[in-house]
């Protein structure tokens, strides 16, 4: 993953910022239960990006990886429609307990810009619907150059989803954040329709670190910079998210990039042992078929 990479990680001041205000309320206003849900993956299961993850012999990646992981970051549907027959055969191939989370097709978001979409919209979600219970929660990320000036498309693209599909929402123009007005608008939007605020922690863009919860979900894309940090930043995640829990978090969705992805299945491991100590859940812990290669840097 490109987007805020750095070419020198350990100038980069990497804790994390405090909560936005608001997110304590969010939180709050849940109904505590003993259930605490956690998804956590990569976001890809291409055994290219992800060499030395598979087995030798392994016939079928996504039938692997689902047994290893309980969730993909889906980024196939992004550069393409996902065809009814497609998102069938993913979903049959994947284990029990499985979830996808299909990042929003490309042409709604950045090549229309939300405009006159409505109809691609509804033909994405009648696909990624066949997911069945296999469908996480859908993710709409805009390009880097759509700004708040457009906030009314984006709103009345968010108010007519339909209803059925869950869906969460990243902004990553600067504008969004520089802005307390503007920022505050756009998550009450979200916190009114419960779409989740996603958070990106990446190095180059701390701006996008905002914190601020709009439902009891956590929708989190770490990026690592394949630098020792990378292990201390999970570890601040771990205090971050014991806080959530308290105050009332009720799901966790996690997804583990690397600016070079072969390592994201060991640091996403690493973090998934963390969870299941911390959180006293058992979690399935991903191995690498070869131990003597375990190493992270």
């Amino acid at each position: 993953m490109q987007f805020g990479k750095v070419t020198e990680p350990g100038l980069i001041d990497f804790s994390l910022p405090p909560d936005n205000s608001d997110t304590k309320r969010v939180l709050r206003a849940a109904k505590k239960d003993g259930s605490f849900e956690v998804y956590v993956g990569c976001a890809k299961w291409n055994r290219t990006d992800l060499k030395g993850f598979y087995p030798k012999g392994t016939k079928d990646e996504l039938a692997y990886y689902s047994g290893q992981f309980n969730c993909i970051e889906l980024n196939a549907t992004f550069y393409g429609m996902p065809a009814p027959k497609q998102v069938e055969t993913w979903k049959n191939k994947a284990a029990n307990g499985f979830k996808f989370f299909p990042k929003i097709t490309n042409t709604i978001s950045h090549y229309k810009r939300l405009i006159e979409v409505q109809p691609l919209i509804e033909q994405y979600c009648d696909a990624v619907s066949l997911f069945d219970e296999k469908l996480g929660c859908c993710f709409l990320q805009l390009h880097d150059n759509f700004s708040p000036k457009d906030f009314e498309r984006l709103k009345a693209v968010l108010e007519n989803f339909p209803k059925a599909i869950p869906l969460a929402v990243e902004v990553r123009n600067e504008q969004w954040f520089s802005d307390k007005a503007v920022f505050d608008s756009y998550a009450q939007l979200l916190e009114f329709l419960n779409m989740p605020n996603i958070i990106v922690d990446t190095a180059g863009r701390r701006d996008m670190l905002h914190m601020r919860l709009t439902t009891r979900e956590a929708f989190i894309r770490y990026v690592g910079a394949n630098h020792p940090s990378d292990i201390s930043r999970l570890d601040d995640w771990i205090e971050r998210i014991k806080l959530w829990r308290e105050q009332g978090l009720q799901r966790l969705y996690f997804f583990v990039h690397q600016n070079v992805e072969v390592e994201s299945p060991l640091l996403a491991a690493y973090f998934i042992q963390k969870l299941n100590h911390s959180f006293n859940l058992e979690l399935t812990i991903p191995q690498r078929p070869d131990t003597n290669e375990q190493r992270l840097f």
